[in-house]
């Protein structure tokens, strides 16, 4: 009998150990500062890597595809501007924002080598991801044309005309949507390079976009904010001058102002 009590004992001894100090554990050693350097560098690691994939592939796409009219060409000078800024950004990055930028940068070139090989009847090869905002900035669904104060005129198009070359694949640029499709001349071009808007950008934007389905509201781009976690960074980062292989100085005068609703 007293050896079956002490078994027991001895039992429940075991039972209730585990139980003490409320039947918590206490937590683990906070990680040391070399670990979350090696963590940090992991990370960064891991984004250079999938930024370069993206540059990589733009490159391949720049070196041995040709645009065969004014649009293709336009859309492949485009994406070559995009692989130098992706280029610039991957050997300059040295955080994960910076090669998160990089990437943006490659996939944007993508989209325009993509919108490029459409127009010459080629496959456009496997999906891409979304640019940052992309979403959010929709597309043009319907062609629309407005005429400035000083009478030049900007057209907008879901698709490539002779009078639209200019492509946007969509997205957010220093923080406000710009749709994606085709244009009469790329009005969004001096916001990306300097990461600001001119006066009166919300008027010129609603006389374009207005109330066309499909395209982010006037309302949206008054708000702005879009892409704040990264593709409203992206403006600055490009030298105007080497913008698509052009310049920005014949850029129809746009003052952004005057239309008369």
């Amino acid at each position: 009998m007293f050896g079956l009590i002490f078994l027991f004992f001895i039992f429940a001894t075991m039972l209730f150990l585990p139980m003490s100090g409320g039947g918590r554990r206490s937590p683990g050693p906070a990680p040391s500062r070399r670990q979350l350097r090696q963590q940090e560098q992991i990370s960064l690691d891991d984004a250079l890597a999938d930024a370069k994939r993206w540059t990589d592939r733009l490159g391949a796409q720049v070196l041995n595809l040709s645009g065969t009219d004014d649009a293709s060409r336009q859309a492949m000078a485009d994406a070559s501007e995009r692989f130098t800024a992706a280029s610039a950004g991957l050997a300059d990055a040295r955080t994960v924002k910076q090669a998160m930028l990089a990437r943006e940068s490659a996939l944007e070139g993508l989209h325009y080598v993509n919108a490029a090989r459409e127009i010459m009847g080629l496959p456009a090869g496997p999906q891409l991801p979304e640019l940052e905002g992309q979403r959010q900035a929709g597309r043009v669904t319907e062609q629309r044309t407005i005429t400035q104060p000083d009478g030049t005129q900007v057209t907008a198009s879901p698709y490539a005309t002779e009078y639209t070359p200019h492509y946007y694949p969509g997205g957010a640029v220093a923080g406000r949507p710009v749709p994606a499709g085709w244009y009469s001349t790329a009005w969004w071009a001096p916001a990306l390079a300097t990461g600001v808007w001119a006066a009166g950008s919300m008027m010129f934007y609603s006389a374009l976009f207005g109330g066309m389905a499909g395209a982010a509201s006037a309302q949206a781009f008054e708000a702005g904010g879009l892409g704040d976690g990264l593709g409203g960074d992206l403006g600055g980062d490009l030298d105007g001058g080497d913008f698509g292989g052009g310049d920005f100085g014949d850029f129809g005068g746009f003052d952004f102002g005057g239309f008369d609703f």
